[in-house]
């Protein structure tokens, strides 16, 4: 039956003033609308039902749910009471599946691609876990491409449309949510991939590359993107925000106003769907309190407040009165793309995992004389290959930890190898300036070293074990190597008897993936595959100069499935 309503004279309550209860609970983060004791005939006790609901809409759903105690409901002889929490949408995705202490029954993400994602979780996790029920839609809001004035006249804005492009721009300063904890972040994730993605799935070296590179700059949420506005517009980036944090932030802040509008190509809308959270065991009754203020949270009334808070409604419409003087953004019409479903969003989660996760790498360049050979191009071989992995480096964070090496023959007697940095965190300083600036200057060297033959094997064992030797299990160790050639080195280890030490001292608890990169077409991809396989890496033939960035860019982003990619 529905939650029955009933007047203040038929049973005896105890009521609290609302904002007495706010301060009572403020520390724990929940604002719990009403609690009443009770008793009496018609209302023998409290009946919870929490609602979890994105912090943007708390406001309105807080007023939705005073609305709604009003009524003073009553289900099976208990009184309705409506506890609403704050909680980021990433987290209650993460926790429904399996949360079994005192969970919501309702739950209004700012995104159905959480929710998707929650639902897909829980399908895996079995019969204990809750059944999700998602909703239609109680309000809408597009992501757009936000900044200060001075960062979106950069970009042509409002003269020209904004557009998605701008964000792959490398002159264009731009900043990403995290996507792992907000809608923001997936949500440009996914316009990202739409944008550079293969048709099945995989990430093409363009994505790779704009990813690492938004990535270096990537904020834990949109609400540090728009401090930095506050703090100082003329160097705040670009930032993908839903519109309605954009109006909001204008109505908070005196000066420094945020500007949003949506990019020409299309964009998402956050759609804000309501979630019903249904347990075997919850207590009987809850379902038709959920239903019933349900119908509160699609009453007129909620309707409005959404639109005063800045939200578009379900079938995005604005209000008209919109401007950028006031609101930051504009009332037309919003080009929009399809939400990812839930196999799309484990996939993004998937890519944006293996791209971010921190490295610890050895890069190993062969500088035997072959490699001043210019294959069909204006720049020698070294050259080539120097030039992509600095244009890699440049992408990467500053945790990251890079050595360089070069290798022919007698670069070092008895070695073959020659160390020009250390391995060790970009950002670090060494010798009064960054890691990544030695890198550099190391790189710039690798043409004045080249000369000699090919010490392929020996270099590849003693850099496997360099890296093993310090292994650090928080981040991904490997070695990768770039060659024009094969094994020349008659002193040397055979490819045979490398490969079978390479699987011998491999350790399991331990990967070091050796990824090979075979520059132009007399290198011998037989042995470099075989090698790398030995590692649990992968060997990559690049045989134009421009492809090498790309067999790097591709090699970060399968570091996550090594060795089973």
């Amino acid at each position: 039956m529905s939650a029955r309503h009933t007047s203040p004279g038929l049973f005896r309550r105890v009521a609290l003033p609302v904002g007495a209860l706010l301060g009572v609970v403020a520390a724990a983060g929940v604002t719990v609308v009403a609690l009443r004791a009770t008793s009496g005939a018609d209302c023998s006790g409290a009946m919870p039902l929490k609602v979890a609901v994105t912090p943007a809409a708390l406001d309105v759903v807080n007023a939705a749910a005073q609305d709604y105690q009003r009524s003073q409901p009553v289900v099976n002889g208990r009184c309705v009471q409506v506890q609403v929490e704050s909680r980021n949408a990433a987290d209650v995705a993460n926790e429904l599946p399996t949360a079994q202490i005192n969970p919501h029954s309702l739950w209004i993400p700012d995104s159905s691609m959480w929710a998707a994602e929650a639902q897909r979780q829980a399908a895996e996790t079995g019969p204990e876990a809750p059944k999700l029920d998602i909703k239609p839609s109680l309000a809408s809001s597009p992501l757009v491409m936000a900044g200060s004035e001075q960062a979106m006249s950069k970009i042509g804005y409002p003269v020209q449309p904004v557009s998605w492009q701008k964000v792959l721009d490398p002159k264009v300063t731009v900043s990403m949510a995290d996507p792992t904890m907000t809608s923001e972040g997936l949500a440009t994730l996914f316009v990202i991939r739409t944008l550079l993605g293969n048709a099945d799935g995989t990430p093409k070296p363009e994505l790779v590359g704009a990813l690492l590179r938004v990535g270096r700059s990537a904020v834990p949420s949109v609400r540090d993107a728009f401090g930095k506005v506050t703090t100082d517009a003329d160097k705040a980036p670009i930032f993908a925000a839903p519109e309605q944090s954009v109006v909001a932030n204008n109505r908070s802040v005196k000066d420094n106003v945020v500007l949003g509008a949506p990019p020409k190509e299309g964009t998402l809308s956050f759609d804000y769907p309501l979630v019903r959270v249904s347990r075997p065991n919850e207590p009987e009754g809850i379902g038709e309190a959920a239903a019933d203020f349900e119908r509160v949270l699609r009453s007129n009334d909620s309707v409005k407040r959404f639109g005063e808070a800045g939200f578009r409604t379900v079938q995005g419409a604005a209000p008209a009165k919109w401007s950028n003087d006031v609101e930051g953004v504009q009332a037309g019409d919003v080009k929009l793309i399809e939400t990812p479903n839930a196999d799309q969003v484990s996939e993004l989660l998937r890519t944006w995992g293996a791209i971010s996760l921190d490295m610890r790498m050895l890069t190993v360049i062969d500088v035997s004389g072959s490699m001043l050979e210019k294959g069909g191009t204006t720049k020698t071989r070294v050259e080539t290959a120097t030039e992509a992995s600095m244009a890699a480096l440049s992408m990467l964070p500053d945790t990251t930890q890079i050595g360089l090496w070069a290798f022919s023959t007698d670069k070092k007697p008895p070695q073959d190898w020659i160390e020009l940095v250390p391995i060790g965190p970009l950002g670090e300083p060494l010798a009064g300036v960054t890691r990544r600036k030695r890198l550099e200057a190391g790189a710039s060297q690798l043409p004045g070293l080249v000369g000699g033959g090919t010490a392929l094997n020996d270099t590849t064992l003693a850099a496997y074990r360099h890296v093993l030797s310090g292994y650090d299990p928080s981040k991904v160790n490997s070695v990768v190597l770039m060659t024009d050639g094969r094994n020349d080195d008659i002193s040397s280890i055979d490819t045979a008897a490398l490969i079978e030490t390479l699987k011998r001292e491999a350790d399991p608890a331990k990967p070091v993936p050796i990824i090979m990169v075979g520059l132009g077409d007399e290198v011998d991809m037989d042995a470099l595959r075989a090698i790398s396989a030995a590692s649990g890496g992968k060997a990559y033939q690049a045989k134009n100069p421009e492809d090498i960035r790309g067999v790097l860019l591709d090699a970060v982003s399968q570091r996550r499935c090594r060795p089973t990619c």
